[in-house]
């Protein structure tokens, strides 16, 4: 779905957390119409209140692990509870969170043709031997800790998109 002005239709999973929220009200500021999607785990309606009645935003109620059919020109995944109090209650929730939304919101972008960005964090690199990380620090990171259920689901994430923006990039030449 491409659209011939600025104007875009932008999906945000995650969009009613902390980072999600200002980026929806960033967004529909702009001008964009804005899809808002998530399952309310940790994020909240209270954050995103003063956008519902916008007539470029809507909230739709979804979790990221299991596939979503919507046509969007532009995807920011942002989907997945940063809170070591939130991602620890259910850990492997939390990692399919990472995985499976990473996959399908890859698979979204590819079937509607949409740019698409992951939101990662510094937590990849686990606990740094090395301040402050250069490009080419790859991380100390605890594959079995407390945390690592977050750490690992963002790491593979990262590794999901990477691939994938290769293989189109080479598979398009």
């Amino acid at each position: 779905m491409r659209r011939h002005s600025s104007r875009k239709r932008i999906l945000v999973t995650g969009g009613a957390g902390f980072l999600g929220s200002h980026l929806c009200e960033r967004l529909v500021a702009e001008g964009h119409d804005v899809l808002c999607g998530d399952n309310f785990f940790t994020g909240t309606k209270g954050n995103i209140a003063h956008l519902i009645g916008s007539p470029n935003f809507e909230l739709m109620r979804h979790d990221v692990t299991f596939p979503l059919y919507v046509e969007v020109d532009e995807i920011y995944n942002l989907a997945c509870p940063a809170s070591p109090v939130h991602y620890q209650f259910d850990p492997v929730q939390t990692t399919k969170t990472s995985v499976h939304g990473a996959i399908n919101m890859l698979g979204l972008a590819k079937r509607v043709k949409a740019k698409i960005l992951q939101a990662s964090t510094s937590e990849v690199y686990g606990n740094p031997e090395v301040h402050p990380q250069t490009e080419s620090y790859w991380g100390h990171v605890n594959p079995i800790g407390i945390r690592s259920c977050y750490d690992e689901g963002k790491r593979c994430a990262e590794t999901l998109f990477l691939t994938t923006i290769a293989n189109t990039t080479f598979a398009s030449r």
